[in-house]
């Protein structure tokens, strides 16, 4: 079943696209939050292309070390094979924020992000689509204390300081966290720093408490002693969006057919050859195998699919968060920006 809904009307698509190929990849990913087969599109994707669009010359991708099937396909050299005729150059980012800034100024085609970044950035203005989407990864995040702090529940957070990156999935982690103490975000005292700084300032004890994603959680976890004081299970599903430029998606969707078969592809390398993609991943990235491992055995099997009805409502839900402690300049209606296939 389509939703008519979730598609943007904001934007006038380059073509349209065959409708009984569209339907038959509508319900091949209809349940892509639980997908476990990879996503395959119909070849009348490229019948419905926009005609008068040049080849793709250049894409590139923005990527964060827990991109696992980015980074599979970066280290295999999967898109250098399937796009002879592309220069297909990788970005790496230390967060989403920095990867949607580097997508909205045209320094990037495609990425993959957490659920805050793209709210904060269609907040601002900026042009981008949600073309994709993973499964939720809730146990993947967590608020982590030091083992010897005095922090036990989440309500102990009131008054204190607070790591995080802004405008990233912690973000979003740490105002329903809040929210479950029963505390007003005027309660603490959010930091905003980079990961690699919000590590630092955590372990001097500058901030009581840091809000981090994988492997920076799993990296710390096994280096530093801690304590979980919640994890996004209950209350953030920590989603992963594939995002991509206004242009790539409207003039290639060939190219993105592509990329959802080899993320896919990539996904059941990492489930189905573990120990391959734990040397895979530390050697590109130098963390530890076992901080890979860790992080890894967190993260459900990530096949992409479109986003579905409760994709788009769950990313409504960031979205409304933000917007109701006036923490985005604007509201924003997700739709709008989820990528349309159709008229």
């Amino acid at each position: 079943m389509t939703h008519p809904h979730l598609f943007s009307q904001r934007r006038q698509t380059a073509s349209s696209i065959n409708r009984r190929g569209l339907l038959q990849f509508l319900a091949m990913s209809a349940t892509a939050w639980g997908l476990t087969a990879p996503v395959g599109l119909s070849t009348t994707w490229a019948q419905g292309r926009d005609k008068t669009a040049k080849p793709l010359e250049l894409l590139r991708i923005g990527y964060q070390k827990s991109a696992v099937n980015l980074v599979i396909l970066k280290q295999q050299g999967v898109l250098e094979k399937r796009f002879p005729n592309t220069k297909v150059s990788w970005v790496e980012f230390p967060a989403g924020p920095q990867l949607l800034e580097a997508l909205s100024v045209g320094a990037l085609e495609f990425g993959l992000t957490g659920d805050s970044p793209p709210v904060f950035a269609q907040a601002a203005g900026k042009d981008l689509y949600y073309v994709g989407a993973e499964p939720a990864k809730p146990e993947s995040s967590a608020l982590l204390v030091l083992q010897d702090s005095a922090i036990k529940t989440l309500a102990d957070l009131k008054g204190k300081k607070i790591a995080l990156q802004k405008g990233s999935s912690a973000h979003y982690l740490l105002v329903r966290a809040v929210e479950k103490a029963g505390l007003l975000w005027s309660d603490i005292q959010p930091i905003y720093l980079t990961p690699a700084d919000a590590r630092a300032a955590f372990e001097r004890k500058s901030v009581d408490a840091w809000v981090i994603w994988d492997p920076f959680y799993a990296a710390t976890e096994l280096s530093v002693s801690t304590r979980v004081i919640a994890t996004g299970q209950g209350l953030s599903g920590n989603n992963s969006f594939y995002v991509s430029s206004i242009a790539l998606a409207n003039q290639h969707p060939e190219v993105v057919e592509v990329l959802f078969q080899e993320l896919s592809r990539a996904d059941r390398f990492a489930q189905e050859h573990r120990p391959e993609t734990i040397k895979l991943i530390a050697d590109f990235s130098g963390l530890d195998a076992g901080v890979v491992s860790l992080f890894l055995k967190r993260r459900p099997r990530s096949p992409v699919g479109l986003l579905n009805a409760e994709a788009v409502v769950a990313q409504q839900n960031v979205a409304d968060a933000f917007t109701r402690l006036s923490l985005i300049p604007k509201p924003v209606k997700v739709s709008d920006i989820v990528w349309r296939f159709a008229r």
